[in-house]
C-alpha cells in the first residue's frame, strides 16, 4: 500500500507541473485513483488544462479507458464546465479510447448509472458523454 500512495503522491505533484508532459502522465496515472477525493479533484483540473490541449485529451482518454463509474463522473463534471474547445477535446478523447486496441471500455453503463446522479451537472455531461459514445458503441 506504501507504493501506491508514493505513486499517488507524485502523480499529484505532476498534476501541477508547469511541463504539459508531466501533466500528460499525471493524467494517465491518477486515472486509476479517480475514486480517490484528491485525485478526483486533480484530474478535473487536467481535464480542463487551461494551457495545453493535449492533457485534456489524454487525461480523458486515460479515463475513459478506466470506465469505471468515478472516472466517467469527472469527464462528465468538466464537460459541464468546459468551454466548446474544451469539449470538443474532450470528446476526442473520449472517442480515442473507445477506438483502441485494449478493448472497449462500458462508458455507456457508466452514462446510464450517472443519469440518476444528484448533481445536476453529472447529469448534464453523462448524456454529453453517452450521445458521444451512441455512434461507436451503439
Amino acid at each position: 500500500m506504501p507504493e501506491l500512495m508514493s505513486g499517488l503522491e507524485a502523480a499529484l505533484a505532476e498534476a501541477s507541473s508547469p511541463s504539459w508532459i508531466q501533466r500528460v502522465h499525471a493524467g494517465r496515472d491518477l486515472a486509476s485513483f479517480a475514486d480517490a477525493p484528491e485525485a478526483a479533484e486533480a484530474l478535473v483540473g487536467l481535464l480542463l488544462d487551461v494551457e495545453d490541449t493535449v492533457v485534456t485529451r489524454q487525461t480523458a482518454k486515460a479515463l475513459a479507458r478506466a470506465g469505471t463509474v468515478a472516472a466517467i463522473r469527472l469527464i462528465a463534471l468538466a464537460v459541464a464546465e468546459a468551454d466548446d474547445n474544451q469539449a470538443d477535446w474532450l470528446e476526442t478523447g473520449v472517442q480515442d479510447a473507445l477506438v483502441g486496441p485494449d478493448g472497449l471500455p462500458d462508458i455507456a453503463a457508466a452514462c446510464e448509472k450517472l443519469a440518476r446522479d444528484p448533481e445536476e451537472a453529472v447529469r448534464r455531461g453523462a448524456a454529453d458523454i453517452s450521445m458521444w459514445t451512441d455512434d461507436t458503441r451503439c
